[in-house]
């Protein structure tokens, strides 16, 4: 068979690609027998490109020299063509699969149903929502993994979980009823973009005051004057302060009442009435740790909650430098996560924490500070915290 000529312009812009002309060329010469150099004398290229083709082919194609490249096009062309029909929309068995999973009934391990209690949507902040449905309830990613699982040898059992919320929320995808978005555990109605979650960041966090940057003598409890901070929520909004000392564990509860207005029409952009606003949890903790001498007021760290917006201005009136823990760590206040835990047997989830007076806080705090703690040798944080405050030199103490 006589070779071909190459039409000039069949070859790419790119002289380190060939064209599809010259693969075709490759594969008709390599099947007459020819060698490396012959292939690449004829078509003017290096013989390292015309081996890193071939070895290319074999690769892809289990050394099957009846490649051609045109008709390899063609397939990745028609394969490429959108729209394209879902998985979902023509495979029955696995459609069937993923609603049964994700609305199932409910029921008994010895298959009766069980009537499960009407969920309506209440919040407020988190945008549109459907009312919850009482169904089994799996998520797509347990989907998609459990299908490998439970269909090991058969492919076309195969799914992605993003296939799945496109099916559940992409119009042109709708192979799944869009009612099913109901029993899915966030129930939203529209699908939030990964590109607007991901910029739900803090805008008065900064580098330099991440728990990082904490020093070393606070991590490992060395020196006493580092603190942990958070606020204990309860009904209504309302709210009670925490603060407890590293070192000693030693606790003092932040009264946190509620503003003149409350429960009024709100103002747009107005101030927090709720009792732990920006200003209020400023003007607290201020008032708090301003009691004590200057060598214990040292650090303080806090999540990266909104009420600590002001934490600038906090520094400034108090000398406490504030650190913020990772977003979603609250096992890097691990202190404070224990005492709030503490204290949650005085202050119960669920309750109004507003109707606690300043005076009940205080007894609670106090009695907290009485008990006997393993973690100190079983001596009270009271007892820890007085021999620091008698170690400490009594002219350096302010008064609120």
């Amino acid at each position: 068979m006589p070779p071909s000529t190459l039409a000039p312009s069949s070859k790419p812009l790119s002289g380190r690609y060939l064209s599809l002309a010259e693969r075709e060329e490759i594969a008709l010469w390599r099947v007459q027998g020819h060698g490396v150099r012959e292939i690449a004398r004829r078509l003017g290229r290096a013989g390292s490109t015309i081996s890193r083709e071939l070895r290319r082919n074999a690769a892809t194609r289990g050394g099957d020299l009846a490649y051609r490249a045109s008709t390899a096009q063609w397939h990745a062309e028609r394969a490429a063509r959108r729209p394209k029909p879902a998985r979902l929309a023509l495979n029955a068995a696995l459609r069937t699969y993923v609603q049964d999973r994700l609305a199932g009934a409910v029921a008994t391990p010895g298959g009766a149903a069980v009537a499960g209690p009407v969920v309506p949507w209440k919040g407020r902040r988190q945008g549109r929502r459907q009312d919850r449905r009482w169904a089994r309830a799996w998520s797509p990613q347990q989907i998609a993994q459990r299908l490998r699982r439970d269909f090991p040898g058969d492919e076309t059992m195969r799914l992605s979980h993003e296939a799945i919320y496109q099916a559940l929320y992409v119009q042109g995808r709708g192979a799944l009823r869009r009612e099913l978005t109901a029993c899915l555990r966030t129930g939203r109605a529209l699908r939030v973009p990964r590109a607007r979650s991901c910029g739900r960041g803090k805008s008065f966090i900064a580098p330099e005051i991440m728990i990082s940057q904490r020093p070393a003598e606070a991590a490992d409890r060395a020196v006493p004057g580092h603190w942990e901070g958070d606020l204990i929520l309860g009904l209504g909004s309302s709210a009670i302060g925490t603060l407890v000392e590293r070192a000693t564990r030693f606790t003092m509860l932040l009264h946190l009442p509620r503003m003149v207005g409350h429960g009024d029409a709100r103002e747009k952009n107005g101030p927090a009435l709720a009792g732990h606003g920006a200003e209020a949890v400023r003007d607290a903790i201020a008032g708090m740790i301003t009691t004590l001498p200057e060598q214990l007021r040292r650090s303080l760290t806090w999540d990266q909650g909104a009420e600590m917006s002001q934490h600038a201005r906090l520094r400034i009136d108090t000398g406490v430098q504030v650190y913020f823990c990772d977003p979603h760590s609250p096992w890097q206040r691990g202190t404070n996560e224990n005492t709030n835990g503490l204290l949650r047997q005085y202050f119960p989830k669920g309750t109004d924490l507003s109707t606690h007076s300043a005076d009940a806080l205080a007894a609670v705090a106090a009695t907290l500070n009485a008990r006997p703690r393993k973690t100190l040798g079983w001596r009270t944080p009271a007892e820890a915290f007085d021999e620091v405050l008698r170690s400490t030199p009594a002219s350096v103490a302010t008064t609120p």
